[in-house]
């Protein structure tokens, strides 16, 4: 079995056990300084938003291949025409095609900046493609993807509230999403990542992602918690720690298998497609799938425990398990004691024999002296001693007596 192997069958059946549950000031700790880090780059960056929210105008320029300093020459073409105040967003798609957004442009000026790009970069002006998109379109998918996170947030809630019958896993739960979306979008604002309709898509992904690796750890909860209330044995926070442990390699290996397609979706767009819709969805799912494998563990359980601990079945249960291990240490303790005892006689017996007297014939001689007669008297009587010198008979020395042998019937009286 390799190691890994050993290592998770160990986590499953309790012979080795990370205190997840035990560490959770830890884990919040870590997290709060996280989110709080997230939230900052609100306040300092902001997102970074495509055309699609704020609304401008796009063009596409096809080359034989992107010039070195593609940027300043494609930014030099709009403040030609728009002023020299004007900003421009370049970009490469698959590094023949020039990607160039600005700030809306009228009909006449948009015009402009395509004749100015073909000259630009040398191509015919109709290898030269604008585009206006308005941000009504996207203040509309905005709306409906918010929409769409509230319905799913308030059917997630009940449905879990239902199932678990316990609101404070849905209680968990919902705070774990709400860590993982606020770190996810936090990371884009500090990174400068564009945030576009197919980011959106992304994020309302990951949150189905992370919902279904917090429910996987649950439903072992569960179960653990449902066996201690039976038997009485196990602590809450206990059981609930060994149902994290149980399903860490599961986490582990789902995360993995999960990330390593995206990897090179992303490494892919990076390398070659440039900025599209693939890349802008894969990066939020990588993001995202490793801050939700995170908070499973980490924050959805631990929380779940604290929200559970003053419970009444709870105090009830830590209460009878702390008297089950009462008991077992307890029973624990008499044998060794019992046995130490043993060893202790064992050891003196031997430590007599060693001083060059026999065992028995100290007692032997106690005993002669106190009757008054001498060591023979009991071997002549056939009597032997044991070691504490009290006497044995005869017939117990030798073990049960051989009883004689009858002659069957047919042939008594036969000589």
């Amino acid at each position: 079995m390799s190691r890994m192997a050993q290592w998770g069958n160990d986590l499953y059946t309790g012979d080795r056990s990370i205190d997840f549950v035990g560490k959770s000031k830890t884990w919040y700790i870590a997290s709060a300084v996280i989110m709080a880090v997230a939230a900052l780059g609100f306040v300092v960056q902001g997102l970074n938003l495509s055309l699609e929210f704020t609304g401008g105008s796009e063009f596409r320029v096809v080359t034989q291949g992107a010039p070195a300093s593609y940027e300043d020459d494609a930014t030099s073409a709009v403040r030609e025409v728009a002023g020299g105040s004007a900003s421009a967003n370049v970009t490469t798609i698959g590094g023949d095609t020039i990607r160039v957004q600005t700030e809306e442009l009228d009909g006449d000026e948009s015009r402009e900046v395509a004749r100015e790009l073909a000259s630009t970069f040398g191509v015919a002006q109709s290898e030269v493609s604008s585009n206006f998109i308005g941000p009504s379109w996207g203040a509309s998918v905005s709306q409906q993807a918010l929409r769409a996170l509230v319905v799913f947030l308030v059917i997630t809630t009940a449905l879990m509230a239902l199932y678990y019958r316990n609101w404070k896993m849905a209680v968990a739960s919902m705070v774990a999403l709400a860590h993982d979306m606020l770190i996810t979008v936090g990371i884009y604002t500090w990174t400068g990542f564009e945030v576009s309709p197919a980011t959106l898509i992304g994020f309302l992904t990951v949150l189905g992602y992370s919902l279904y690796d917090t429910v996987v750890v649950f439903d072992h909860v569960k179960e653990n918690t449902r066996a201690a209330f039976q038997n009485k044995r196990s602590t809450f926070a206990h059981a609930a720690n060994l149902a994290v442990n149980q399903t860490l390699v599961r986490s582990i290996n789902t995360t993995v298998i999960a990330v390593l397609p995206i990897v090179a979706v992303l490494i892919i767009g990076f390398a070659k497609l440039g900025p599209g819709t693939l890349l802008d969805l894969s990066l939020a799912l990588f993001i995202g799938m490793t801050v939700g494998a995170f908070s499973s563990v980490f924050i959805a359980t631990p929380l779940l425990v604290d929200l559970r601990r003053k419970d009444a079945d709870v105090v009830a249960l830590d209460k009878a398990a702390g008297k089950h291990h009462k008991a077992s240490a307890v029973r624990e303790r008499v044998p060794a004691r019992v046995s130490a005892g043993a060893g202790a006689a064992a050891g003196s017996a031997a430590g007599g024999a060693d001083d060059g007297s026999a065992v028995t014939e100290a007692p032997s001689r106690a005993t002669s002296t106190t009757e008054g007669t001498s060591p023979s008297s009991s071997e002549e009587s056939g009597e032997g001693q044991t070691v504490t010198g009290r006497k044995v008979h005869k017939y117990a020395q030798s073990g049960p007596r051989n009883q004689p042998k009858k002659t069957a019937r047919n042939r008594r009286g036969k000589g």
